[in-house]
């Protein structure tokens, strides 16, 4: 699914991660605008981002426009905090609003196939079996996800020791299946937290309004923060994280305008 919210960004700036990859520096666009600003009146599109007045295009050539103005104002504060070149990856609200207008605008299904596919390997249901620590810290953080499961979708999973494949209820996944959105900004903000977190389940809590941003960040951080709790931080991975941490919250700016 990461590819399918990532590919409409290929007419984008290289991001960093990428080029160093390909062992070059990042090829980043110099910034070409002085004012980055949010439209007052909506046309069929939503309210447009104005760079200098004139309208943003998305790589497949469609307006940059969101549905409610609030949303669109912080798109422009993505933009206005550009320096001298655009950088993609500190534009995370950008590139999910590129990801809706260009793919899921035209043919959500496929997206929500693909959120509906987390549901049957679920991060929450599989479980450690020791330490004891851990395991009393997965049920504090997981166990209120299933039981929101089962008693507001009627979907009752099961919990799986260990890390081996365990085949869900297909009642379970068609339940909770039926509350994957199929608005394309709703849509496309629970895919991103579902690949942010590996948890379709915590994205639909999201979109609910059951779960804020930062409890569903700790809950599917459970594991990591126990690692780094035993082994010490790794700068570079929390970088990294810290990269995602932006991308979870754009997601939740959306979720945001129920």
């Amino acid at each position: 699914m990461r590819d399918i919210l990532t590919d409409v960004m290929a007419n984008q700036p290289i991001d960093p991660q990428e080029s160093a990859r390909r062992g070059g520096k990042p090829a980043l666009r110099k910034r070409f605008y002085t004012a980055a600003t949010a439209g007052t009146v909506a046309d069929a599109g939503g309210y447009p981002l104005l760079l200098d007045g004139k309208p943003v295009r998305t790589p497949a050539k469609r307006v940059l426009a969101a549905p409610a103005l609030p949303l669109t104002e912080k798109l422009a504060g993505e933009w206005a905090a550009q320096t001298e070149t655009i950088d993609p990856q500190r534009m995370p609200l950008t590139r999910l609003a590129n990801v809706v207008i260009d793919a899921l605008t035209t043919a959500p299904q496929p997206v929500i196939d693909e959120v509906a596919k987390y549901l049957g390997s679920d991060l929450v249901c599989y479980r450690a079996g020791t330490p004891a620590a851990l395991v009393a810290r997965q049920a504090q953080a997981w166990d209120p996800v299933l039981a929101w499961a089962h008693e507001t979708l009627g979907a009752r999973f099961v919990q799986v020791e260990g890390v081996v494949f365990a085949e869900q209820p297909a009642a379970a996944i068609d339940a909770a299946r039926r509350a994957i959105p199929s608005e394309p900004w709703r849509l496309g903000a629970v895919a991103s937290v579902t690949v942010l977190t590996g948890s379709a389940l915590l994205a639909l809590m999201m979109a609910h309004g059951a779960l804020d941003a930062e409890a569903a960040w700790a809950a599917a951080h459970v594991d990591e923060d126990w690692q780094m709790h035993q082994w010490g931080h790794d700068e570079a991975a929390l970088a990294r994280r810290a990269v995602r941490r932006d991308e979870m919250q754009a997601a939740a700016d959306v979720l945001a305008l129920r």
